[in-house]
């Protein structure tokens, strides 16, 4: 996997960089990523990842742009509404970077077609707000032995993890609540959602180039009110009916 003389220029930053350098500028290139939700979270994330040259991200997501979503989704505009979403984030990702390859899902994810959907992806990242989608996201990535970067907003809270085997997402949140406090019950401020969409694909890239030492296992917890961050270890649950 080589570099383009214009690729050379675009990721110059990336190149200088002891962590990254050529080498791993090329395993940005070579690798795939699925996003699973192209909204507040995956939608950003989607953004700073075409900037950091990965070179095929697949968009998941059935849904089309609503007025309500630009208050936080900026990655589509105005003239997007009504639109499907993958392919307004296809279009605006291939105008960032025409190096890219899209691969557009305009399907939702199911416990049934997970593992076809994320099949071939170096890592998952996971910005969805429905639990259900979420265990059907962590089952197919144990089963295929892909990391997966969570990312979750609402209010004023915004957290990241990454989970490579056990722990997996499901040891921290095994059943779906009752009362699932989704974006749409109880708001969010627009803002959080670009940090913790640009946390996902800041963990992404140290995933793919091996450069420091990712959330594996771990949750950071961002309070928007106070600026406040903290980092928590998950546990294994020996009982947990994902990875137990």
């Amino acid at each position: 996997m080589t570099l383009s003389d214009a690729e050379i220029e675009r990721y110059a930053r990336h190149l200088m960089l002891a962590e990254v350098g050529g080498p791993g500028q090329r395993r940005l290139k070579a690798a795939r990523v699925a996003l699973v939700g192209m909204g507040g979270v995956g939608g950003p994330a989607g953004l700073d990842l075409a900037a950091a040259g990965v070179g095929t991200l697949r968009l998941i997501d059935p849904d089309l742009v609503s007025l309500s979503n630009l208050q936080r989704q900026v990655q589509f505009a105005t003239a997007d509404v009504g639109r499907p979403k993958v392919e307004a984030a296809a279009e605006r990702l291939t105008a960032l970077n025409p190096h890219l390859t899209i691969e557009t899902r305009p399907v939702a994810l199911t416990p049934a077609n997970a593992r076809d959907l994320l099949a071939g992806c170096e890592v998952v990242i996971d910005g969805t707000d429905d639990f259900g989608t979420r265990l059907a996201v962590n089952a197919a990535c144990l089963a295929l032995g892909v990391p997966l970067v969570s990312g979750a907003i609402g209010r004023w809270t915004g957290q990241v993890g990454v989970f490579t085997g056990r722990p997996c997402w499901a040891c921290l949140t095994p059943e779906p609540p009752p009362e699932a406090e989704t974006c749409a019950r109880v708001g969010v401020v627009g803002a959080l959602a670009g940090i913790v969409g640009s946390l996902c694909a800041l963990e992404t890239v140290k995933l793919i180039t091996g450069a420091g030492q990712p959330l594996t296992g771990r949750l950071m917890i961002l309070d928007g009110l106070t600026g406040a961050a903290r980092t928590v270890r998950v546990g294994a649950d020996p009982a947990c009916k994902a990875c137990g």
